[in-house]
């Protein structure tokens, strides 16, 4: 996934440039509006990182441009301010997510894969995987013939699984996209609901349990 991080506290880009890059993800920087500008010109990011505080071109105008381009680039917005109203301002700007200052990297990371994952193009009707179908709008899925009683936990699981297309979904991935800020990030829920998932679908498994990494559809 390539990543455009516009962060003006160079010290800080660095920090955070490093840690993304030790989860696989390819980053540029950009150290004030202008620049940032410009990098998008020239390469079709995936996710683009804003600090809302930039020099030259302020981070709101930088995402009102891209807004106006049409630009397929998922935007997480950064502040210092996690004022409800900040929240609303920018994503009302058209930023995808909204992340205070200061925060963790494993959430950076996976709200990072959050929006990397949601799909330019529109998915059709129905999900498939090999015998696994899953249509979302009736709220149905199965496997072959037979159709499953999943919960909905399992089913946006599954709906997730199926949208990878065979990549490997991280367990705090799956936690970002299937459950709520409720949950407690410690909890084993993904490995208890990949189970259960795994039993419905029945033989031969589906899932696969990829050591150190999560999981995929095999």
């Amino acid at each position: 996934m390539r990543v455009l991080l516009a962060e003006d506290d160079e010290p800080l880009a660095d920090a955070i440039a490093r840690g993304l890059r030790r989860e696989a993800l390819a980053v540029d920087v950009a150290n004030d509006g202008a620049t940032t500008l410009e990098k998008v010109r020239t390469v079709a990011y995936d996710v683009m990182v804003l600090d809302r505080d930039l020099p030259v071109v302020h981070g709101d105008d930088v995402c009102r441009q891209l807004t106006g381009w049409g630009s397929i680039t998922r935007i997480l917005m950064l502040t210092a301010s996690s004022a409800v109203e900040d929240r609303v301002d920018g994503l009302s700007l058209g930023a995808d997510d909204y992340l205070a200052k200061p925060f963790a990297m494993a959430e950076l990371v996976a709200r990072i894969r959050a929006l990397g994952r949601r799909r330019v193009h529109a998915q059709p009707v129905t999900l498939r995987w090999r015998g696994v179908w899953l249509d979302a709008a009736r709220r149905r899925a199965g496997r072959e013939e037979r159709e499953l009683r999943l919960t909905n936990r399992e089913f946006a699981l599954l709906e997730e699984l199926i949208a990878a297309d065979g990549a490997v979904l991280s367990s705090e991935a799956l936690m970002e996209s299937v459950w709520d800020d409720r949950l407690d990030p410690f909890s084993n829920v993904v490995r208890v609901t990949v189970l259960t998932l795994r039993r419905k679908l029945g033989d031969p498994p589906v899932i696969e349990t990829v050591a150190g990494a999560g999981y995929r559809l095999s």
